[in-house]
């Protein structure tokens, strides 16, 4: 009987592992693999040269012991200068090779960053504004060390050390055996540190994020503390971030401070024993270790070569406290809730979807963190105003924003524009056709004239000014249509800020307009004001589609959608 096949690579639990095993800072690195490995083989050929320095160095000294011409010494002296010109020339060489390498790793780092930002949906996950600015400004610099120092400090640790010895057991296996001892003892150390430098690394970083997050809350709520009387005690909590945020980083240098006290220790003891050796030798107190004897040009190279064989490994310590900072970097990074590409298009301008205006909704869902929103049933007609009501949560926002394409509905719903269905192809083409007014006011470092005619058609302001009964708001402006007000409206109020928002939809004369919640928070005569400008528009024959609680402008509407409180 044949017995049923199993797959080994359908288990979840056996895939699991794997995935966890992913390694962010190689994913991160790894447009940089390139110069890397050239910048490695550099470092390398660099630190090779130095043996056929110490040689002439060697050289030229056994010439004065044994009354050599001064040509002996100049010809030294030359070759010496020629390779250190060369060796010079390898590490600036390599070095511009990573420090390009990790300039372009970091642009593509904050390209993704501000990318995802900016196409993260209303309500979506993510960190905050103050965070993302303290990854951007001062974590994702904390790569540039590692990415242009540690993997050639490793390479020439597996390399030159190795070297260092053959070339010293050519001569003296005892010095050989001494720098064989030593050197094994500095990485064991460091690997032990470098584990509590990596994580006294991400408690920094985790601080250094709290602390922006921090200032960013109290900047935003500054009046209110100062009218609340309590800028002391928001000055004593600046005080507790700025102390733990000293303790982290104190923290990280004591660290860095005792892994070069090791390393210092053993290669001091190292070199000093080459020394002690080769100077009993060389006075004929010792007489092992030496193939043969050991003469004074040959004692000579040993003691250059025993300080550049701990190099390497000086390079790597160095070197491993920045692997522990970028790890802590890319391991936040990797821990960046994703959002996939929740915008539907590209973004960019594009000539408006030909065909009648026509939307049909059914069965459509919307993923919002870990919660499915379900999208009202609907169908719009050109130039009809619809009203989404019902409680806060319900999906009222989420709704208007799939309608724009800048949520993407699950699968098996149903979305189409203009007798087609919503994608990315079509998106851009949808979205020329609309206007937005949402609930926060958002303008453009652009004089106003600029930010009421946002497809810069030239267009006079003046007519949808009034329409929107915004002239009186711009008429107190200092400088009129020239006044610049910030990204939020400032000098200006909510309801003030809204009709301009208003009068720019009007401008740009859409086939539909989606408004949310156009009239929270303001004034009856404010409201009333907002009311008629989305009606003139209605009259020109656009259609509405507003997310609202407000019964004045839910009687306005042809009719009403209600949603449901989630479960």
């Amino acid at each position: 009987m044949r017995r049923p096949s199993t797959s080994r690579t359908a288990d979840p639990a056996v895939a699991a592992p794997a995935a966890r095993r992913r390694d962010p800072l190689a994913e991160i690195e790894a447009p940089a693999r390139r110069a890397q490995a050239q910048a490695e083989m550099l470092a390398v050929l660099g630190g090779l040269i130095w043996p056929l320095q110490a040689a002439l160095v060697a050289w030229a000294i056994s010439g004065w012991l044994h009354h050599a011409p001064l040509a002996h010494t100049l010809w030294a002296g030359g070759g010496f200068a020629l390779l250190g010109i060369l060796r010079a020339g390898l590490d600036d060489l390599g070095g511009a090779l990573l420090f390009r390498a990790a300039d372009a790793v970091l642009a593509e780092q904050r390209a993704r960053l501000v990318a995802r930002e900016s196409l993260r949906p209303p309500g979506g996950t993510g960190p905050s504004s103050a965070e993302l600015g303290a990854i951007v400004a001062q974590k994702l610099p904390l790569l540039v060390p590692h990415l242009t120092r540690y993997r050639p400090a490793r390479l020439r640790v597996m390399v030159l050390p190795l070297i260092f010895i053959a070339l010293t057991a050519w001569i003296s296996w005892a010095a050989a055996l001494v720098l064989i001892v030593a050197g094994p003892l500095i990485p064991i150390f460091m690997a032990l540190i470098g584990m509590a430098a990596k994580e006294a690394s991400a408690r920094q970083m985790a601080e250094i994020g709290d602390m922006s997050a921090l200032l960013m809350d109290r900047l935003s709520a500054l009046v209110d503390i100062r009218l609340l009387d309590a800028t002391e005690r928001s000055a004593a909590d600046f005080a507790a971030r700025a102390e733990g945020l000293r303790a982290r980083t104190m923290a990280v240098l004591r660290i860095a401070f005792l892994s070069s006290t090791v390393l210092e220790l053993f290669s001091a003891l190292g070199v000093a024993m080459v020394a002690v050796y080769v100077g009993f030798t060389l006075l004929h107190q010792l007489h092992f270790g030496a193939w043969g004897g050991l003469t004074a040009g040959e004692g000579i190279f040993l003691l250059m070569l025993a300080p550049e064989y701990f190099q390497p490994l000086r390079d790597l310590a160095a070197a491993w406290h920045d692997k522990a900072a970028a790890e802590a970097v890319a391991e936040e990074l990797a821990a960046l809730p994703d959002e996939a590409a929740p915008v539907l298009g590209q973004g960019g301008p594009a000539t408006p979807l030909p065909g009648a205006l026509q939307l049909t909704l059914r069965g459509a869902s919307v993923r919002r963190g870990g919660r499915l929103v379900t999208l009202p049933a609907f169908d719009l007609a050109p130039g009809e105003a619809l009203a989404l009501t019902g409680p806060s949560g319900a999906g009222k926002s989420t709704t208007l924003a799939a309608i724009a394409g800048l949520a993407r509905i699950e699968a098996g719903g149903c979305l189409e524009v203009s007798g087609q269905p919503l994608t990315d192809a079509n998106a851009d083409a949808w979205r020329a056709r609309l206007a937005w007014v949402g609930q926060a006011p958002h303008f453009l470092d652009r004089p106003l004239a600029r930010n009421l005619d946002l497809r810069d058609t030239g267009a006079d302001p003046a007519p949808a000014l009034a329409a929107a009964r915004a002239e009186d708001v711009v008429a107190a402006l200092p400088d009129g249509l020239q006044a610049r007000l910030g990204e939020t409206g400032g000098g200006i109020s909510g309801g003030e800020a809204r009709r301009l928002m208003l009068a720019r939809a009007l401008m740009a004369a859409p086939d539909l307009l989606l408004a949310d919640e156009p009239t929270a928070d303001l004034d009856a005569e404010t409201a009333e004001a907002v009311i008629a400008g989305l009606l003139t528009l209605k009259a020109r024959g656009a259609a509405l589609i507003v997310a609202t609680h407000d019964p004045r402008l839910i009687a306005a509407m042809d009719r009403a959608v209600a949603l449901e409180a989630p479960q």
